[in-house]
């Protein structure tokens, strides 16, 4: 039985058909990946699902009682209460959750894998905590059918490993869109393919669905190029004149007629877009020289902790780590934009800098698409060649029409899209990049790859895209938390091998301590642990909540600075022992049965 059907659906808006009449069936234990290029359609599809949009016509049906909860791409304007108070509003009152502190529990043990405080106030945070507490909503409600647009966003690596495995243990069927190509090749056994209002199934996994779309792509361009050379040959024809008008030719006249037709109703591809970074005239050899540098934004928190890099021209350094950790801090570091505390920066000879902001902040929302470009002006100088601004959007998909609607309305995909037009209209040698494929289709990032593959300048980037720093970089900049800084040679699998090879004498130091198990059986000892982590884990939060409480005052950093680090070590304490109690809880539960 399936758990959502759709029949004859179609959605436009305007002329533009998104949908068209489109028939699909999402049955049990599917992990299917919704893919097609900015603008198809993905979004509007997912809202269809969720019953937040009604189609313009055909019927969608959900099993009796299917819980169905949904990730947005976009976060709400309005929402109030604490990260735990939204992560478990899903959560009905006849759920198993709903009762006592396993729902407690489940959101908990979520918002800890997020990164999350339970306790914040969501209208305070950024806007990537606000999308993963909207992330931790979704997942604990524990649906029959999930529903995710862009998980991946505003998470870190580590954040998106565990979500992998989160989804592969917990969730049986759920339907996502994404960019990131990893996620996608680890969990997807469906390809639902959306491509001009038309739903294509493939029951196979990704690589294999590119092959074989390929070749359909290209069976198709052989039959429309047949077609074309007929409906030429017969245009050629009708225009021969009265021999065409007799009786005994109107069947071939109606034939041309209906080709004419089918001809006029053909949609064509979308078309590629035309990627090309401008390069700039040489710098110096030596492009960026870090020395002994340390920062940290108070005398607690230190993000950089005595770094020392060189950094040549041509180099393509990937900069990783959690969220939190500094990535970005370190960009602005390199880029003269902030001064170490101690130790120097010093910046090679004759750089031009590309700045891409993963906070879209270069854009005026309130400007057209044309205008953010232009400035005023019709054209803008590409290669030493003035180009018309129209035209040189629609190498990045603008039509002329896109192209003079404001920001404000453009998609995830369209805006990056934007910036990538903005940062390539500048002559540079040296890119610094800050989350670049965010929202991104997948032809779009794999062009994107290529031209900066080719780049002849140097590069820097922060990115959570495991495949496209393989593809790209040549060393990575890993930040390891409490301003440990490492640098490798290799993309985000080279740095991940490094760091596994590590494990085993770590974990061997770290199993000394502990008692021997003596066999894995509930019995009395394991019955009272499980009674008492409740209460351990209710003390530890209430005492996380009494110092988030004690950190917000706003006299708080006018104590003794002693005073103040051991608060921030407390409060990461905590945090590992909560996590400590949730995975032993977890363990229990299973021996229990």
């Amino acid at each position: 039985m399936a758990l959502v059907t759709l029949r004859s659906i179609s959605l436009g808006y305007g002329e533009r058909l998104l949908l068209d009449n489109v028939d699909l069936n999402i049955e049990p234990g599917d992990r299917a990946c919704l893919v097609g290029r900015n603008g198809t359609g993905k979004t509007s599809f997912m809202k269809l699902l969720h019953g937040d949009e009604d189609p313009d016509s055909g019927d969608i049906q959900a099993y009796k009682d299917t819980r169905i909860s949904y990730l947005p791409q976009d976060v709400p304007s309005s929402m109030d209460g604490t990260i735990e108070d939204i992560a478990g509003s899903w959560i009905k009152e006849d759920h198993a959750y709903s009762h006592g502190w396993d729902k407690h529990h489940a959101v908990g043990r979520i918002l800890s894998h997020l990164s999350l405080d339970g306790h914040a106030m969501f209208n305070e945070l950024s806007g990537g905590q606000k999308r993963r507490t909207l992330l931790a909503r979704a997942l604990a409600c524990d649906p029959d059918l999930l529903l995710l647009d862009e998980p991946t966003n505003h998470l870190d690596i580590a954040s998106i490993c565990w979500l992998e495995e989160y989804l592969l243990r917990e969730c049986k069927t759920f339907l996502f869109v994404t960019h990131d190509r990893a996620f996608l090749r680890r969990v997807a056994n469906r390809i639902i393919d959306l491509d001009r209002g038309i739903i294509a199934d493939w029951a196979c996994d990704y690589d294999t669905y590119l092959r074989r779309k390929s070749d359909l792509l290209h069976d198709e361009s052989v039959q429309n190029e047949r077609f074309d050379k007929l409906l030429s040959k017969e245009e050629a024809w009708i225009r021969q004149g009265i021999k065409a008008r007799r009786t005994r030719d109107e069947g071939r006249v109606k034939q041309l007629m209906k080709m004419r037709e089918e001809r006029r109703e053909r949609r064509g591809t979308e078309g590629t877009a035309r990627l090309s970074v401008q390069g700039a005239s040489r710098s110096g050899n030596k492009v960026i020289d870090a020395v002994d540098i340390s920062f940290g934004y108070n005398e607690q928190e230190t993000i950089v902790n005595d770094f020392s890099t060189r950094i040549m021209r041509g180099d393509k350094v990937g900069v990783i780590g959690a969220n939190g950790t500094g990535k970005t801090t370190l960009l602005k570091l390199f880029a003269g934009e902030l001064t170490p505390d101690t130790g120097e920066v010093m910046l090679g000879a004759n750089l031009e800098v590309a700045y891409f902001d993963q906070h879209r902040a270069v854009l005026n929302d309130n400007e057209t698409v044309v205008e953010n470009i232009g400035r005023g002006k019709d054209t803008i100088k590409i290669d030493g060649r003035d180009r018309n601004v129209i035209g040189y959007l629609q190498d990045f998909l603008f039509t002329p029409a896109r192209a003079q609607t404001p920001v404000h309305v453009l998609s995830g995909g369209e805006r990056n899209r934007l910036l990538l037009a903005m940062l390539f209209a500048k002559p540079s040698n040296l890119l610094i990049m800050d989350e670049p494929t965010n929202d991104l289709d997948t032809e779009t990032l794999e062009l994107l790859e290529e031209q900066l593959i080719n780049y002849n300048g140097t590069i820097l980037m922060v990115s959570h895209d495991r495949a496209f720093l393989d593809n790209v970089v040549t060393s990575v900049i890993a930040m390891e938390g409490k301003g440990v800084v490492r640098e490798m040679v290799g993309g985000y699998k080279e740095y991940e091998q490094a760091k596994q090879a590590e494990l085993p004498a770590k974990k061997e130091k770290k199993a000394a301590p502990q008692k021997p198990k003596t066999g894995k059986r509930f019995g009395y000892k394991e019955n009272r642990e499980y009674e008492a982590l409740p209460g351990k884990i209710e003390k530890l939060e209430t005492e996380q909540e009494a110092l988030h409480e004690k950190m917000t005052e706003s006299d708080y950093y006018k104590q003794d600075p002693a005073d103040i680090a051991s608060d921030n070590n407390r409060a990461r304490e905590i945090v590992e022992e909560l996590e400590e109690c949730y995975t032993r809880w977890e363990e229990l539960e299973e021996l229990k049965g």
